[in-house]
């Protein structure tokens, strides 16, 4: 019988950057945590960033929450890094794993890791980044590495073997998540799940669905029959013999 997404292990982080979905998502108890990027920011409308997430932080106390530095150098990065860590404990800094340039962020990342500050590295699509940054991480702070899985299946690859080896790669230190970013559907957080994630990402468009889960395909057959149907008559389409 197919478990409840609450009975899987793999923890679910709502991906977003809209305050009322952010605090109403918040008092669920599956929601275990938080995600923000610049993209999200952006189409949310927000121009002040540090307001904003000083806004959400005084709200959203006890998960934890990433957001993403937005230069493309390392040093400004860092500067950005040291600024963002110092607003909660809660935080997360996101760190992508390049810049635009194609220069590997290895090294702030060790420095960061080595100041114990709490890292998110991001936009990360194969093992070979995935095996490069690991040695990076110090021994005990958290860090969550996210492998952009949904990307990956969008070049018509399975994520699941890399995100498989992925787990495995990091499974010595205790002190490192493994998150499934971009999803494309509700059955991803099963995926992510099976293959050991720790962490699955996942929009306010997906969590919506999780409402479905074992429902009886017949009787979503005939939803979806009604719904053509309603459609059809609310339009009033009509043929006629030519």
């Amino acid at each position: 019988m197919l478990k409840k997404v609450h009975e899987l292990n793999v923890k679910i982080f709502a991906d977003g950057a809209e305050k009322a979905s952010m605090v109403e998502l918040a008092k669920s108890p599956l929601i275990k945590g938080f995600t923000t990027n610049p993209t999200l920011m952006r189409k949310a409308g927000i121009v002040d960033y540090a307001g904003f997430a000083k806004d959400i932080l005084s709200v959203i106390k006890d998960k934890p929450i990433s957001f993403e530095v937005f230069s493309d150098d390392f040093r400004e990065m860092e500067r950005q890094a040291r600024i963002i860590t110092a607003w909660a404990p809660n935080v997360y800094v996101k760190i992508p794993i390049t810049n635009t340039k194609r220069e590997s962020s290895f090294d702030l990342v060790k420095k960061l890791a080595d100041d114990n500050i709490k890292l998110n590295v991001t936009a990360m699509l194969t093992l070979q980044q995935v095996k490069h940054i690991s040695r990076a991480f110090a021994p005990k702070a958290p860090v969550i590495v996210s492998i952009f899985a949904g990307r990956i299946a969008d070049t018509g690859v399975d994520p699941m073997p890399i995100m498989r080896e992925a787990k495995a790669i990091l499974a010595s230190q205790k002190n490192v998540e493994l998150l499934w970013a971009s999803p494309r559907e509700l059955l991803n957080i099963y995926h992510a799940d099976e293959v050991g994630c720790d962490i699955i990402t996942v929009t306010p468009e997906i969590l919506k669905k999780i409402e479905k889960v074992g429902f009886d395909h017949h009787e979503l057959s005939v939803e979806t029959v009604k719904m053509f149907y309603d459609d059809g008559q609310k339009v009033g389409y009509t043929l006629y013999e030519a």
